[in-house]
């Protein structure tokens, strides 16, 4: 495929996973009364379903990575030149931050907003940690059966969500993004720093760990 069809195919698939994440949360938080519990089980099987359909649509065209670190870690592995995963990265934390726009929009709310959702502390950063190494772990893993990867990284999150303490954001363009919305899913911005440095270090260390766990016997 060529760049410009790569990054609109980016573009069209991180702001649509915003807006899963995003309006299912406004939409749970105004239909569950008060009760987070169901709010939070209400917003994990959106997004969980949005990324199948998601990946399932843009992976022939980008990769769809939608993801600074899914993309960093493919960059790593010389899976995609430098020059293109920097205008991957830009492209999807541009869209990410119009999706959540989109998604306010369509609920009726302020466009622009900030959060107010303070999520601070070494568990909340080794929780974002673990999330990112995890999602890496299962991209890779997937690799020698391509197909599954729609269905398992749909279900790898919608786990973390409930065993991660940071209900697993994964995502420094979604962290970035959600930084912009005061519902149900958003960061502070003072808090997101935090979350995407613990975000892009799981990158860098799942590169040599995952290299390594999954190469050919004869390799390795």
């Amino acid at each position: 495929m060529t760049l410009p069809r790569r990054l609109i195919a980016e573009v069209l698939g991180t702001a649509f996973l915003l807006m899963a994440v995003v309006g299912s949360g406004i939409m749970a938080q105004r239909l569950a009364a008060g009760n987070d519990a169901l709010a939070l089980l209400c917003n994990t099987v959106a997004t969980g379903a949005a990324l199948v359909v998601l990946i399932t649509v843009f992976a022939p065209l980008s990769g769809a990575h939608f993801n600074p670190a899914v993309t960093l870690y493919f960059a790593l592995r010389r899976e995609i030149g430098w020059p293109a995963a920097l205008l991957y990265m830009a492209v999807q934390i541009l869209a990410a931050i119009a999706g959540v726009w989109i998604a306010h929009a369509m609920f009726g709310s302020a466009i622009v907003e900030v959060s107010h959702k303070l999520r601070d502390g070494p568990s909340q950063w080794l929780s974002e940690f673990i999330a990112t190494f995890g999602l890496l772990l299962t991209i890779a893993g997937c690799a020698r059966k391509p197909d599954t990867t729609p269905a398992l990284v749909g279900l790898y999150i919608a786990a973390a969500y409930w065993f991660t303490a940071s209900t697993s954001f994964a995502n420094p363009a979604v962290t970035i993004a959600r930084a912009m919305t005061d519902s149900f899913a958003g960061i502070a911005p003072h808090s997101a720093p935090g979350f995407m440095v613990a975000q892009l270090a799981a990158a860098l260390v799942a590169y040599p760990c995952a290299r390594w766990l999954f190469a050919d016997p004869a390799r390795a």
